[in-house]
């Protein structure tokens, strides 16, 4: 008589000649709770953007409409907090990319690979530190009483003091290891027979940097400034920490879910970081960056 398979092992060879149903089975679960955390959270912000708020009740009115957006784009309040949002966010990204490529260098080409373990260690540190914990050490470091007026005294200087540049120090700091990582691993991967192919061809360091070095590692670069340039654009605790009367969109969104109590406008002003990351990604997707991530 012929043995009867038990259901374990048949479902198990079905499932063996079925790799693309074994894939969707696996991948369900986890898709599932992405389309209804995230994307649904999404969608649920972008409907929310056309609700109004009465102004007498204070209750989410359904009725949809274009106000919100028309009072974003109209007031020129809104536009200023944009314009700064988006430019703090990019200088930041800029900060750290400047920072971040020669230590990133150092790490991969130069350091032993002992010393590039101990390194990446050191600059992965910093992350495990409270957010709020990083913010006021700055915030203390910035005051008149501080750390960086005591080092600027005795050359007549002062430092910055709260506002927007004590917002780009602090958001450079804080961003800066996602940064390095990403261009750390580029240049990792960077073939260094390219390098000295360039130096035996008798290019100097500065023109192997701009035709070598630069173009294969700028993938990695744009890689870096995706966590930057997202962070920075929807951070709102470090300006209110170190901004001083500074204000970025995530206070606008903040106030506007507190004090205001006018949910479909915050729903309305968290959308432009959001569009804005969407069209970023759209044109960065041509350099390659998405796949260094």
């Amino acid at each position: 008589m012929t043995a009867v398979s038990p259901p374990s092992r048949r479902a198990s060879a079905f499932f063996f000649r079925k790799p693309r149903l074994r894939l969707t089975i696996l991948l369900s679960a986890p898709l599932l709770w992405l389309g209804l955390a995230y994307l649904g959270a999404l969608a649920a912000l972008f409907v929310t953007a056309f609700w109004s708020t009465d102004v007498f009740t204070g209750q989410v009115v359904t009725n949809w409409s274009f106000d919100n957006f028309v009072t974003l784009f109209s007031d020129s309040v809104y536009r200023t907090i944009t314009l700064r949002t988006v430019g703090i966010a990019a200088l930041v990204t800029v900060v750290d990319a400047v920072i971040a490529f020669p230590m990133a260098f150092a790490m991969a080409k130069l350091a032993s690979p002992r010393a590039q373990r101990i390194l990446v260690i050191a600059v992965m540190t910093p992350l495990w530190a409270s957010y709020l914990v990083k913010a006021y050490a700055w915030r203390t470091m910035l005051s008149g009483n501080g750390a960086i007026n005591w080092l600027l005294d005795p050359f007549g200087l002062s430092g910055p003091g709260y506002g927007v540049a004590a917002t780009v120090i602090t958001l450079s700091y804080l961003w800066l290891p996602y940064m390095i990582l990403p261009i750390y691993a580029g240049l990792e991967r960077l073939p260094d027979s390219l390098v000295d192919a360039s130096g035996d061809l008798g290019a100097k360091s500065f023109r192997t940097f701009r035709s070598v070095i630069l173009p294969l590692t700028f993938p990695a670069i744009v890689a870096g400034s995706i966590f930057t340039f997202s962070l920075s654009l929807g951070d709102y605790i470090a300006v209110k920490i170190v901004g001083g009367t500074s204000q970025m969109l995530g206070n606008v969104v903040y106030d506007n879910i507190g004090a205001a109590n006018n949910l479909p406008f915050a729903a309305t002003v968290a959308t432009v970081p959001v569009v804005i990351m969407l069209v970023y990604l759209a044109v960065v997707r041509r350099t390659g960056a998405l796949d260094n991530l």
